[in-house]
């Protein structure tokens, strides 16, 4: 080829070149030119972590940190912030103190109208509203001196779950299935369970924000029992699985000319990634939530209610492999009427749970699995000035109590302490983002390192906080 010749071929138009997206002409035309000489500061790879990171998220199983204690975690929700002085948290100095006032706090003491009860080898005090729950005393790790930033419902709600009371940040949830991946490629890795309606904060207590979309919680409604109910369009009515397998993988034709004449979006990978998980989850997930398929022994010990089902379900996808199942047992929103209605809320989840530890403990999954129970924020030593002749229990963002239980922490131990009237943790205080950090501890993550790259900084779930409590990890 003479030189004539070969100029020609090197500067022909070809059709490649001709696919530009406007986004990239302008980035090649004006925009690259401060890219160029920016590129001197940051280094050449400055501009494309976020995409290449993104391209490639995936959901198979990774290698944490350092060896982990936890392969799975049941974030057990109890929304509306439970009364940790009427649950796990005893103060005989309230009823010396019975209508009178706190020195120091605006309002008069309210004792608990509830016993609590030295229970187990361990003699942990635990309310006469949890018997069940009492009698796994030695198996459970209570964290007593927990506090928040904000006592309001959804800011807490959504800070509990993401770590964040402002900006939308991913959930714990969507974090640790980025960290880890997932055992079962035919099920979501993260599950949220909910029975009925939408929790305060919405979908950002399962989101995946600046995450690959593939790392965010799949939303089921509980409230029903039916499979084709409880996930929507689980089954295509007009295809069979052969043609909707071709249809996908035409769909990956298309994508694969796409990517390579213009460029590959993580949005439209993440989206294809859905429609492949929702092709296979037909069959896996027809089987995990039908609860037909359990003894009637086993229904009974759970429980034949809402709640019940909700963690026997739980118990079936811990069984398949599914990493993080986040669970909603709301309703402890107590300003008036305590009395009568903490011990209705504490029911409904008192047995269920029981039951759920002692079935991980028989299946051999109890030393895998960490389970957290906790709500957003606690409530103060003294009388709702609302609740009138039938008092509750206002908002606390100083104190409250988390229940862990299972793999890696101490058993029939509790951790801290609330002052005498439990008004303030005071000892060994654990705030949300320590909480964060011993879970992610637990799973095998350095919370400083598990970061992703987003806007040109690193993001983590702690945000620059947090540290692991650890004096409950065995």
């Amino acid at each position: 080829m003479n030189a004539a010749d070969k100029y020609k071929q090197e500067h022909a138009v070809r059709w490649e070149d001709l696919f530009l997206t406007r986004r990239q002409f302008l980035n090649r035309a004006g925009m690259g030119f401060g890219a160029l000489s920016l590129a001197a500061l940051f280094g050449r790879d400055a501009f494309v972590t976020e995409a290449r990171a993104a391209e490639s998220a995936s959901l198979l199983p990774k290698t944490p940190h350092f060896p982990a204690r936890a392969k799975q975690v049941v974030h057990i929700f109890a929304q509306g912030a439970p009364s940790h002085l009427d649950t796990w948290d005893p103060k005989p100095a309230l009823a010396r103190f019975e209508g009178r006032a706190i020195p120091g706090m605006d309002g008069v003491a309210m004792a608990s109208p509830f016993k609590f009860e030295r229970k187990g080898r361990c003699g942990l005090e635990v309310s006469e509203v949890f018997p069940k729950l009492g009698e796994l005393a030695d198996d459970l790790c209570v964290v007593r001196s927990c506090h928040t930033d904000i006592p309001a419902h959804e800011v807490a709600t959504t800070f509990m779950n993401t770590g964040s009371t402002r900006l939308a940040r991913p959930s714990l949830g969507s974090w640790v299935l980025y960290g880890l991946g997932t055992e079962n490629q035919n099920l979501p890795g993260f599950i949220s369970l909910r029975p009925g309606g939408t929790p305060p904060g919405g979908s950002a207590n399962w989101q995946a924000a600046f995450l690959p979309g593939l790392y965010q919680g799949v939303s089921i409604n509980t409230r029903v029992t039916a499979v084709d109910q409880l996930i929507e369009n689980i089954r295509n009515r007009h295809l069979p699985p052969t043609e909707q397998r071709r249809q996908l993988d035409l769909v990956h034709k298309l994508n694969a000319l796409h990517s390579q004449n213009l460029q590959k979006e993580a949005a439209l990978e993440a989206r294809l990634q859905s429609y492949e998980m929702a092709f296979r989850m037909q069959t896996e997930a027809t089987d995990a939530f039908d609860l037909g398929r359990e003894t009637a022994a086993v229904r009974d010990a759970y429980g034949r209610t809402p709640q019940g089902n909700q963690l026997l379900i739980v118990r079936r996808l811990l069984e398949r492999g599914v990493r993080f199942v986040q669970v909603w047992a709301g309703g402890w929103d107590h300003h008036q009427d305590l009395e009568e209605r903490l011990p209705q809320r504490a029911r409904e989840i008192d047995q269920p749970l029981a039951a759920f530890i002692a079935d991980l403990k028989q299946r051999g999954l109890f030393d895998s699995t960490l389970v957290v129970w906790g709500g957003e924020f606690g409530r103060k030593p003294v009388r709702d000035r609302n609740g009138n002749d039938n008092p509750g229990r206002d908002h606390n963002a100083r104190a409250f109590t988390t229940v862990l239980a299972g793999a890696g922490v101490k058993r029939g131990y509790v951790h801290g302490a609330t002052d005498e009237f439990g008004a303030a943790a005071v000892e060994n205080k654990v705030h949300v983002h320590d909480l964060h950090a011993t879970i992610l501890a637990l799973l095998g993550f350095d919370h400083t390192k598990l970061t992703y790259r987003y806007n040109g900084r690193d993001f983590r779930l702690t945000d620059v906080h947090g540290e692991v409590v650890k004096a409950i990890l065995a």
